[in-house]
């Protein structure tokens, strides 16, 4: 049983929260129950009296904080927007309002006898506790589109329960043997995923070696690194570790140790999942596991896939006593039945720095969340169907229009990286003559598999697209690998550019 000692708070450094064994197959009842008592907790012990933005929006609501009892008590709130976080980013005067700010007069005004005791006789100690647990010491920032990355700012405590988070998804992901040594190929930045696999090696022990990606050193440096240490864990983005994979087949690389390769910031298709085991089966690598993963800067955490077949998936699996996720329609903002399509909607139940409630991501879950056991390792915590899309204007260059018809990038992505025929791929869209009145054109650029006849490239391509989208390509450039390569700037970008939107703005 999921017992009532978990939801104490954690003013210190961070224990490991409840028996994660106990509480991953716990009924559903009492995940439920948790989950609930932590949001009730965090809302009126954390929440309403530390936030400025989030007490305002009580107070204009005319909500008492103590009436957010359950999950379900949560449709009484506005929705958070990225238009929100936006402008208080660019206002002077609200710049923090979104991270927790107690004061000694708050936490009188707040907290239970029972919290508020050991600070009354626990002296110095258990004042640099309350510090630690609430003086942010760590940011990373938003990387969309706008002109100005938003910050999210973590507290000591904040980085002990990312740590643990992560080490739970490891767990999830069976990246939980001895001898374990994991590659973190992403992008060495102020961005959530880095630092995530980073603080995970910290919190389990493992060994994790961080190369920064393409652009700090290189398809070679990487490919040398990953010789050298023998890895059995490989955690990157799905273009540059399929890159890298593909350069390994070619130089005969013995990357026999891997067994596990973990993907962030996409989804990932069932055919780039069988290319890149081919390539791992050239160096030496057989019974490779490939599991996607889910996250996004406000959340400050990430979810993951259990081990599965290549053709299917178990969803991303959330940790209740962490987060909450609402599914909702996307036109109306109420909420969907369990296992209905929707927008996800997040709330964090575990973190101070910068908090975010029924924040909408924008990503529209096909299959919504799901509460049933997971078929693949039986696990009960909640799942997030793991194809996601766009949705609304809080995505707005994912969901484009291109000769007048509305795509989804990320779906003609997911078409392009499933093709077996195809190494590397870039969409272009731009205005005929550069012409802003004229029309739309879309230019799709593939380098071909060896072996492979450009023409018959061509024509499938068009085919696939013109199924999976509705949109026929201008044209389709067969072009020389390396050169692709170069253009996507796999080696001088943080990220691969796929799509390059060429119309004046």
């Amino acid at each position: 049983m999921v017992g009532r000692d978990e939801l104490a708070p954690i003013d210190g450094p961070m224990r490991r929260i409840g028996d994660w064994t106990t509480l991953q197959r716990a009924p559903t009842a009492e995940l439920k129950v948790l989950q609930d008592a932590r949001l009730a907790r965090f809302v009126s012990e954390e929440l309403y009296p530390f936030s400025p933005h989030y007490r305002r929006v009580f107070d204009e609501a005319r909500v008492a904080p103590d009436s957010i009892r359950t999950v379900a008590d949560l449709v009484r709130l506005p929705f958070t927007t990225k238009q929100d976080l936006l402008a208080a980013q660019v206002d002077p005067a609200r710049k923090l309002d979104f991270i927790l700010q107690p004061s000694p007069e708050k936490i009188r005004a707040a907290w239970p006898l029972s919290r508020k005791l050991p600070l009354l006789f626990g002296g110095a100690a258990k004042r640099e506790a309350l510090r630690y647990a609430y003086t942010p010491n760590f940011v990373t920032f938003t990387t969309g589109r706008s002109s100005e990355p938003v910050a999210f700012t973590y507290t000591p405590h904040d980085l002990e329960v990312l740590g643990e988070a992560i080490a739970r998804m490891f767990d999830i992901g069976r990246v939980n043997a001895p001898d374990d040594r994991i590659v973190n190929l992403m992008p060495f930045a102020p961005h959530l995923a880095f630092w995530a696999v980073t603080l995970g090696g910290f919190t389990t022990g493992r060994m994790v070696l961080p190369t920064g990606g393409g652009k700090v050193m290189g398809t070679d440096g990487n490919l040398r690194m990953m010789e050298r240490a023998k890895p059995t864990v490989l955690v990157g983005v799905p273009g540059f570790v399929y890159h890298l994979l593909r350069q390994a087949r070619e130089e005969r690389r013995d990357l026999s140790k891997v067994r596990t390769i973990v993907l962030g910031a996409e989804k990932v298709p069932p055919g780039l999942k069988a290319k890149m085991a081919e390539c791992l089966a050239a160096c030496g690598a057989s019974n490779v596991t490939i599991l996607g993963t889910y996250g996004f800067t406000e959340s400050r955490l990430a979810f993951i896939e259990c081990p599965t077949t290549f053709d299917a998936s178990s969803g991303y699996h959330v940790q209740p006593d962490l987060s909450v996720f609402e599914v909702i329609d996307p036109k109306t903002g109420a909420p969907v039945p369990d296992g209905a399509d929707g927008e996800l909607v997040y709330t964090g139940i575990s973190g101070h720095g910068t908090c975010v409630v029924r924040y909408r991501t924008g990503d529209l879950a096909v299959g919504g969340q799901t509460w049933k056991p997971c078929p693949h390792c039986g696990r009960t915590l909640p799942r997030i169907a793991s194809e996601l899309k766009r949705v609304s204007e809080q995505h707005a260059l994912s969901l484009t229009k291109i000769k007048g018809t509305l795509v989804d990038l990320a779906q003609m992505g997911f078409v392009l990286s499933s093709l077996a025929e195809v190494e590397e791929w870039q969409v272009v869209i731009s205005k005929k003559d550069d012409d802003p009145l004229e029309l739309d054109e879309l230019e799709i650029r593939v380098a071909a598999r060896s072996g492979i006849s450009p023409d018959a490239l061509r024509e499938n391509v068009k085919k696939e697209l013109v199924s999976a989208t509705e949109v026929a390509p201008t044209r389709v450039q067969v072009l020389p690998l390396d050169e692709l390569v170069r253009t996507l700037g796999m080696e001088t970008e943080l990220k691969e550019k796929r799509f390059v939107d060429r119309r004046p703005k």
